[in-house]
């Protein structure tokens, strides 16, 4: 190292950035993914409205997460609501914290295909017991 600083810099190219093959990549990475031709923008908001349209009836459910759920609801009251008004169902499971306090969370797994988008249909956004 003979030359000070101000001359490195002086001879240093103009014009040459360092990460310019980080750029690259990215180009490359869309270009894998389907997604070049089109301004960020108006993709987002293409794939968005595809998505959005077909997310919940694409495909019939056998599974359903309810969430906050009083702390004092048991596995038996959701066995019993969902039986009931849905159909058959194969597991609950309601979620603990460390101290086995309910989380307010349970995962319900029906045994027929499409009773999960049912249920998702009938309950979702919905006060079930008002107590």
């Amino acid at each position: 190292m003979d030359k000070s600083l101000d001359e490195v810099i002086a001879t240093r190219p103009k014009g040459v950035r360092r990460g310019a093959g980080r750029r690259a990549g990215a180009a490359a990475k869309a270009q894998v993914l389907g997604t070049t031709g089109a301004h960020p923008a108006t993709r987002t908001a293409t794939t968005g409205a595809t998505k959005a349209a077909g997310t919940t009836s694409a495909q019939p459910a056998d599974k359903i997460i309810v969430s906050n759920l009083p702390a004092d609801v048991n596995d038996a009251q959701i066995k019993e609501l969902f039986h009931s008004t849905v159909g058959p169902l194969r597991e609950v499971t309601l979620h603990y914290d460390s101290a086995g306090r309910s989380k307010g969370v349970a995962a319900v797994h029906f045994q027929r295909k499409g009773d999960g988008t049912r249920a998702y249909q009938q309950y979702n956004n919905r006060l079930i017991d008002g107590s």
